[in-house]
């Protein structure tokens, strides 16, 4: 026993045996009479003395620690509600307001009177005379390739010889180049200089790089040639400009025959008011969705269906993410019109339910649920596949740019027109109409980012949406009537550079297809 003892104390340093001693004697006090299994519990007290104190320490500070934070402590901030507009809530509003709008007729739009401003445009200048008619009788000093391109511009729908024998008082057009020139680049277009023009080029540029380039070579590619011209150039070039968009261009008689019919049976089926009709121009297809990067209220399914249709059209969605900020998007008013929200946008404008409604677009996105509620508001809605038969669009169908224009001819000769997103097709649109209707677009043109907000906003009473939608339509009425400013284009704002265009074309115009049935 005392050997285990000895060799038991042996194993430890001399100043643990010095303390181990100190504190057996502390806990053992100087009686002897005390049992002797009490001396390993002294032991093992003793040893773990050191840990005790440690844990002893630590709860002090962390004591300490807690009654600091108690005076400091924060309550939690409640979740920030989502910014105005970066939601979309438009359902929600559609249930709830659905029973005013089915029921208010009383102060609606007549279609007829609905372009009451009293404003005045300034008094137009007529555009001077083209001073630079070509004679035909001096050879040419070059040939000019142009590559049309950008929307309806790129599609081979246009009557060619019209075209040409329209503009051929001023600029001389061959269909073909001669083979003396052909011959110098082996018969390969590919093989001509193409030369690289900058966006919105002045005039100055085509007359000092473009034409000394010309006459070397004695041809000339411009590819691509769209936004490849200034909007402000001398007022010739401006006549021509006019000249070539407003009288020359002209669908062809395989496209402008279906049109004349579908505008006159668009004009029977708006016989409650006046055979005036009001068209949509929507742009909810799949991709247009997808590219905008916008939420709705598909869920999951949805945003698949998205990340699908995004990774298949374009490349840039493959690799990095481009679509961050949805809910920026809505705020800025990026997001494509559902129609359930343009149908709450004309109901709340005043337009009535028993207004006739063309509705021109693509394939529409999941269109059986999507369409549901604009037919519920206008159920006298009309698209081209319900005012021609299956055998009438037989030869428009799969050629989307020929679609487009029957959308447009259609759009085009509307009481009202109503844009949804932007684009060529809009903007062409509105400038073609403020050529035809006096200088007066008649077109709806709503504030998307205002739109964005008060269709997030599901405690609006229908009087306030009214008010704020009569407010839209007001200001759309205002700023149909524009003058070109010189950062414009002349497509967009025709006058007053084609002022003197106008009598001329407006009387053909109408009288080719207003109230003439062909066929």
């Amino acid at each position: 026993m005392k050997a285990a003892t000895s060799h038991a104390q042996s194993t430890l340093p001399t100043n643990g045996r010095s303390r181990l001693w100190h504190c057996r004697r502390y806990w053992r006090g100087k009686s002897r009479d005390e049992p002797p299994e009490n001396a390993k519990a002294v032991e093992v007290l003793c040893r773990l003395r050191p840990l005790i104190f440690f844990l002893v320490f630590l709860s002090y500070v962390l004591g300490l620690l807690y009654c600091s934070s108690i005076f400091s402590f924060k309550m939690p901030a409640p979740p920030a509600s989502p910014p105005p507009g970066s939601v979309y809530r438009s359902k929600e509003i559609f249930h709830r307001l659905l029973p005013n709008m089915l029921l208010e007729n009383s102060s609606a739009v007549q279609l007829d009177k609905i372009w009451t401003s009293r404003r005045k445009l300034k008094q137009l200048r007529q555009c001077m005379d083209h001073k630079t008619e070509y004679s035909g009788s001096t050879a040419p000093s070059g040939y000019l390739i142009v590559d049309a391109n950008g929307g309806l511009n790129q599609q081979h729908i246009y009557d060619e010889d019209h075209f040409i024998s329209t503009i051929s008082p001023h600029v001389k057009v061959v269909r073909e180049l001669p083979e003396m020139i052909m011959e110098r680049f082996d018969h390969n277009i590919s093989n001509i200089p193409n030369l690289k023009v900058k966006a919105w080029a002045s005039a100055s540029y085509y007359s000092d790089v473009a034409l000394p380039l010309l006459r070397e070579h004695g041809v000339v590619r411009i590819s691509p040639f769209a936004n490849r011209l200034a909007n402000e150039v001398p007022q010739e070039m401006q006549r021509l400009r006019c000249l070539s968009n407003y009288k020359a261009l002209r669908f062809s008689p395989l496209i402008a025959t279906m049109a004349k019919k579908l505008v006159n049976r668009m004009v029977q089926k708006s016989s409650l008011s006046g055979g005036k009709y009001v068209a949509i121009h929507l742009r909810f297809e799949e991709d247009m969705v997808a590219f905008s990067c916008c939420i709705y209220d598909g869920g999951i399914a949805e945003k698949a269906e998205m990340d699908s249709a995004r990774r298949r059209g374009w490349k840039k969605f493959i690799h990095q993410s481009h679509c961050v900020r949805p809910d920026l998007n809505r705020m800025q008013g990026k997001c494509p019109l559902t129609p359930l929200e343009v149908g709450m946008m004309l109901r709340g404008m005043g337009f009535q339910n028993n207004s006739a409604i063309y509705l021109a677009s693509g394939k529409i996105y999941k269109a059986e649920t999507h369409l549901e509620p604009l037919l519920q508001l206008f159920p006298l809605l009309q698209t081209k596949e319900s005012l021609a038969t299956t055998e009438e669009l037989g030869p428009f169908q799969g050629f989307s740019s020929r679609l487009a224009a029957l959308d447009y001819s259609v759009c085009l000769h509307s009481e009202v027109f109503v844009t949804t997103q932007g684009g060529n097709f809009p903007h062409f649109m509105m400038g073609h109409r403020r050529f035809l209707y006096g200088g007066h677009a008649k077109t709806v043109k709503p504030n998307k980012p205002k739109l964005a907000v008060l269709f997030q906003d599901t405690n609006i009473s229908w009087k306030a949406f009214r008010e704020q939608l009569e407010r839209m339509l007001y200001e759309s009425e205002r700023k149909g009537k524009m003058l070109r400013k010189s950062s414009q284009s002349v497509y967009s704002f025709p006058l007053p550079d084609c002022t003197c265009l106008q009598d001329e074309a407006n009387s053909t115009f109408f009288k080719n297809y207003r109230h003439h049935e062909v066929g």
